[in-house]
């Protein structure tokens, strides 16, 4: 299991590399990036103190692998809040990808699809597992499989982050199968 210190550092760097780099004075370069030692700066002076091998260790054991570091930088995979350009080409996706969600929120998908709230992209996995490990943060998972296949026909544009996690501006209904 994780020590907890880990979970906690990872929620922080989550919380100010996705949407809020700004709280602590930092400022995020135009694809998200920003230095180490001045996020671990950052941290120490609004009373988060975070070792270097903390961070390492944050980021290697994410479970979701949501952090990448290149040299003396690190920065988010996904997920972001904020302005940033992560770079990512498009990409064909595979026909099907899955969505993980609750059933609370299965009406306002029927009638609006999938959206990206206050993210920039629609977030979906390319496995039911992952999917269901997803949605089951809020709750009883519903997981409804995405033809990704037919929309990437139709004109829609996928990029798939460094996690392998699948971004897309909106999911119509249509390419939506829901449950019964």
């Amino acid at each position: 299991m994780k020590e907890q210190h880990t979970v906690k550092v990872s929620k922080y760097l989550s919380k100010h590399l996705r949407h809020e780099p700004g709280r602590i004075g930092l400022t995020l370069d135009e694809a998200g990036w920003v230095e180490i030692d001045e996020l671990l700066a950052a941290a120490a002076a609004h009373g988060f103190r975070i070792s270097r091998a903390q961070l390492d260790r944050a980021v290697a054991e994410n479970d979701k692998q949501r952090f990448s570091v290149d040299g003396t930088r690190i920065r988010a995979n996904q997920g972001h809040t904020v302005d940033v350009d992560l770079g990512l080409a498009p990409a064909e996706p595979p026909a099907y990808l899955y969505h993980g969600t609750v059933a609370r929120f299965l009406d306002a998908i029927r009638a609006e699809g999938l959206r990206p709230m206050t993210r920039h992209d629609v977030h979906l996995s390319a496995d039911r597992e992952t999917a269901t490990r997803v949605g089951s943060r809020r709750g009883r998972a519903v997981v409804l499989p995405v033809d990704a296949g037919a929309m990437h026909r139709d004109g829609h544009t996928f990029r798939v982050s460094a996690n392998g996690v699948w971004l897309t501006p909106a999911v119509p209904p249509r390419y939506l199968r829901f449950p019964g």
